[in-house]
């Protein structure tokens, strides 16, 4: 008996000596290497907004004399705009660098639209309240009222901080963080790339031509 039990153990020891040198060889072949995971672009991982409001600047106390209409304009004089044949403002020299497109119609390019002609330092809603340049999204909520009650409740724009308000506090970006005011289409963006699969996906992902309908 013992020496059946002998005979069993060196056939097992044998066998499992090949299998290791027969894995040690590659005799079934080798698993290849997986390939390096490219880095992502450190840009994808960037929390900045893509503009800076007036209210941000602001609060980090840079140079905001740009928006002081009254360095150049003379105070307590309405300011008189210059139209073109079609009723389209003529920007002066001074403000080329800023596009107007704000709707696709035209209608509103029209700096008196948002602008208080009385006093250039204060915004004028549809409503003609008159609102100072760091609150500026309810001007934008008194057009777009759908997307500003949207915005009100965190689904539109980004939400920061606690959902929960008794935990803590949460905070909303304004409008013009994302929207420039006088060409609020949002610019396109390169997109983040895709998932990176550990090991290798041999069936398409996504729909099929089973389950294809579109």
């Amino acid at each position: 008996m013992k020496s059946m039990k002998a005979k069993v153990l060196a056939v097992l020891t044998v066998l499992f000596l090949l299998l290791a040198v027969s894995f040690g060889v590659g005799l079934w072949g080798r698993t290849p290497r997986p390939e390096p995971i490219p880095l992502v672009d450190p840009s994808f991982l960037d929390t900045k907004t893509w503009r800076a409001s007036y209210a941000d600047l602001i609060a980090a106390d840079e140079d905001v004399t740009y928006f002081d209409c009254y360095l150049c304009h003379e105070e307590n004089k309405r300011l008189e705009l210059n139209l073109d044949e079609q009723g389209l403002v003529i920007l002066p020299e001074e403000h080329e660098d800023i596009e107007m497109g704000h709707g696709t119609h035209g209608r509103n390019n029209n700096c008196f639209n948002c602008h208080n002609p009385n006093n250039l330092a204060l915004l004028e809603s549809r409503d003609r309240h008159e609102l100072k340049l760091q609150n500026s999204t309810p001007l934008c909520g008194s057009c777009h009222g759908p997307t500003y009650r949207d915005w009100e409740a965190g689904a539109h724009g980004r939400t920061s901080g606690y959902w929960d308000l008794a935990a803590g506090e949460a905070t909303r970006l304004d409008c013009v963080n994302c929207h420039d005011p006088h060409s609020p289409a949002f610019p396109s963006r390169k997109p983040a790339p895709g998932p990176h699969y550990l090991r290798e996906v041999k069936s398409p992902v996504g729909p099929t031509k089973e389950n294809d309908h579109e």
